[in-house]
């Protein structure tokens, strides 16, 4: 399973900051690829080897916090030594579009995705899919809500088990301003504190608390609950999990995306092109199904993972996914209602 993400309030505090090279692949040789990751090196880096051999030059990856990133990117501009942004959300990706960062994307290489989930400036696609999704415990929750906006009813009074430091969390509730404005987004959430929702560190430990009935309800990643029941057996996990209907924004569909960063010369940047589109490609796809149990978003590719709903029947809120990108604020407003 992945490792939770380190609070980010501090990261976006020092966005002027540089980021570290974590990792790289390959040899001493210089690299032809320079790939900014807010993603996981365990998680991609199988995924990054595959590409190194496809593109038949060395890659070498800087592992990261994709808001710090995205803030690395526009402190360096044009003298960026990435070619590719590799992004854990879509806000990220938003902001360095807001700020021309981004080149554009062939017409082919985007049209391989819905446009739910690209830049609408045709400068960033996603990659792979996740949605929100409310854990429940069947013992205690006979039948889970069906919107978000029901946590702050008296009968679920410290029931509730959330991650407020998860950047999934955090996208989600930008994902509600963008949805319902800024004070009807500060009212859920001051509603949630003072209903008792209980705060745990990760995802993870929000499932175990749910599973083992120390809370009836989380909110959590889809597939947190199917890699859980991939290692351990369906029949062996107490929680289940509910996709939210009606575009409730607790059904947030987010996605890992990926965009061209301008300043590349010209080489890099097309070795960027070809990795935009390997990412894009069968294999890679099929790696984020299998591995991940994320939902693959190039055409014509179909999710592996046993009883996942295909993505065209949730019944996710419909919003411009590049404006997941005032994260910024959202930390300001959960800090204001004292959740970080």
């Amino acid at each position: 399973m992945r490792r939770p993400l380190a609070r980010r309030l501090a990261s976006l505090v020092a966005a002027g900051m540089l980021v570290p090279a974590l990792a790289a692949c390959g040899s001493d040789e210089p690299a032809g690829l320079v790939i900014y990751s807010g993603r996981n090196e365990k998680l991609v880096k199988p995924l990054i080897e595959k590409l190194e051999k496809s593109l038949k030059t060395r890659v070498e990856v800087r592992y990261g916090d994709s808001a710090e990133l995205s803030a690395q990117i526009l402190e360096e501009g044009d003298k960026t030594e990435a070619g590719l942004f590799l992004s854990q959300d879509a806000g990220a990706l938003g902001a360095l579009s807001k700020e021309g960062r981004l080149a554009p994307l062939p017409k082919a290489t985007l049209d391989k995705v819905a446009p739910a989930y690209r830049g609408t400036a045709g400068d960033w696609a996603g990659v792979s899919g996740r949605v929100r999704v409310i854990a429940y415990n069947p013992e205690k929750v006979p039948t889970p809500p069906d919107t978000v906006h029901d946590l702050v009813k008296p009968e679920w009074k410290g029931k509730v088990g959330y991650a407020p430091t998860n950047a999934s969390f955090q996208a989600f509730v930008t994902g509600m301003r963008v949805l319902e404005g800024d004070d009807a987004t500060r009212t859920w959430l001051k509603g949630l504190k003072a209903n008792g929702v209980k705060a745990y560190d990760n995802n993870l430990n929000v499932l175990d608390a749910v599973d083992s009935g120390e809370v009836s309800l989380g909110l959590l990643n889809h597939y947190y609950w199917y890699e859980k029941v991939t290692e351990e057996g369906e029949g062996k996990i107490d929680a289940k999990v509910h996709f939210l209907p009606k575009g409730d924004p607790g059904g947030l569909v987010n996605v890992a995306g990926v965009g061209k960063l301008k300043g590349a010369d010209a080489k890099q940047n097309a070795y960027a092109q070809q990795a935009v589109d390997f990412l894009l490609s069968s294999e890679a796809q099929t790696y984020f199904a299998d591995e991940t149990k994320e939902y693959p978003l190039a055409a014509g590719v179909k999710t592996t993972t046993k009883g996942l709903p295909p993505l065209d029947s949730l019944q996710a809120p419909a919003i411009d996914l590049g404006k997941l990108d005032s994260l910024k604020e959202t930390l300001a407003m959960l800090q204001d209602v004292g959740m970080v």
